[in-house]
């Protein structure tokens, strides 16, 4: 459990000191907000090919690839940070950390997996808990030194050496790889193959919704604050630390709950998220904005961990790594997607419009995800009492 939460702090501070680091980066490399969003697309450019991959040398080589990449993390945003400095070295930087960050997202929600299939602790939304207190502070951290003036580099290299540090104690401790058909063969298991692909994909089209939302604010709450609601600097980077800082609340409180009852859990948070999202969309001061970013947070804060919860409970370990890389590849599409979707609106209509377009996602997934859940579940329940017993598989019960 310790690898996992340790790997979630890092991949949170750096998102933490992303979000707040944005307006900064914006203004460094003298983009508008259109143009910001389209070199936001590079991200994925990098992320999605790589994130396939990922999975596949979890499943070989184990925590030792989540070490790897975490490190490479923390390198790769002192890059976009010294990059960018116009368009194009700005969407030269972020192909590179997209690249890196795509791959590690698999790494840490595998490792999150394994240990919570292991242990039956909450270990999925516990771990997403810490990754949006990491948030927290480093987004506050990021803002105050925007506040004092320091570039953004500044905030990036801090987080490179944590990352660094943290890779290394992770490398060292990594116990030896558990698949034990990959050391022998060097081959898949043909067990994920023989599986059906169609709840993967579920999953995955489901937590991209999910993470447009999420990412959408995380990603234009600074802007938001400052450019509509006139916040100073200080108070702009408070947007990502709210919303993060309720979304660790959130996961914390309800880490059980969520693998219990997912249908239910997921029914509410994306009623939540619609709801604080619109109302952020009609917000006249900046107490109003943010107290809305707090609801809108504790509804988007369960969506995705419960998502990964039902996946935990669906796949054997020997593939774990390969099956998370299916559902976090489609879901991260949505994570790029959501800021990119943001930015357009903004530019055709305004951020507020953009607001009330995001809304309309979180409104449309809590139709679509505790239906989808429901029958997710009844099938799972339905193979699994009808699986011939020579085949040997087993699986575990859906929450």
């Amino acid at each position: 459990m310790a690898a996992a939460y340790l790997a979630f702090a890092v991949f949170g501070g750096f998102w933490g000191t992303w979000g707040a680091s944005i307006p900064a980066i914006r203004d460094q490399a003298g983009i508008s907000d259109g143009q910001l969003g389209t070199a936001l697309l590079f991200v994925g450019a990098g992320a999605l090919p790589a994130m396939p991959v990922a999975g596949r040398l979890v499943d070989r080589w184990g925590t030792r690839v989540t070490a790897l990449l975490l490190a490479s993390l923390g390198l790769a945003g002192v890059l976009v940070a010294v990059t960018a400095r116009d368009l194009v070295g700005l969407s030269v930087g972020l192909a590179v950390l997209g690249t890196v960050s795509g791959a590690a997202d698999v790494a840490i929600n595998a490792t999150a997996g394994s240990a919570q299939a292991t242990t039956g602790a909450p270990v999925i939304g516990r771990a997403h808990a810490i990754f949006s207190a990491a948030v927290v502070v480093s987004s506050l951290g990021a803002g105050g030194a925007r506040a004092t003036g320091l570039p953004p580099v500044v905030a990036f290299a801090v987080l490179a050496v944590g990352a660094v540090a943290a890779g290394i104690v992770l490398a060292r401790n990594a116990p030896a790889p558990v698949v034990a058909g990959y050391r022998a063969t060097g081959r898949r298991t043909p067990e994920l193959r023989s599986g059906p692909a169609r709840p993967l994909l579920i999953l995955g089209g489901l937590g991209a919704l999910a993470f447009a939302v999420e990412n959408g604010h995380q990603s234009w709450s600074a802007l938001y604050l400052g450019d509509v609601l006139d916040a100073g600097p200080t108070t702009a980077a408070a947007g990502p630390a709210v919303f993060a800082g309720m979304v660790a609340l959130t996961r914390w409180s309800t880490a059980g709950l969520s693998t219990r009852r997912p249908g239910a859990v997921l029914l509410c948070g994306c009623l939540l998220a619609a709801v604080g999202t619109a109302a952020l969309a009609s917000a006249a001061s900046v107490a109003f904005g943010l107290l809305a970013l707090a609801v809108a947070a504790t509804g988007t804060a369960v969506l995705f961990p419960t998502l990964l919860s039902v996946l935990t409970s669906r796949v054997p370990e020997d593939v774990r790594g390969a099956a998370t890389s299916v559902v976090a590849t489609i879901a991260y599409l949505g994570f790029l997607a959501g800021p990119v979707y943001v930015g357009r609106w903004a530019d055709a209509v305004d951020l507020p419009g953009a607001m009330l377009a995001l809304a309309a996602l979180a409104a449309a997934l809590a139709v679509l995800a505790p239906i989808s859940v429901h029958r997710l579940a009844k099938a799972n329940a339905a193979r699994t009492s009808g699986a011939p017993a020579s085949r040997g598989k087993t699986h575990s019960p859906t929450p």
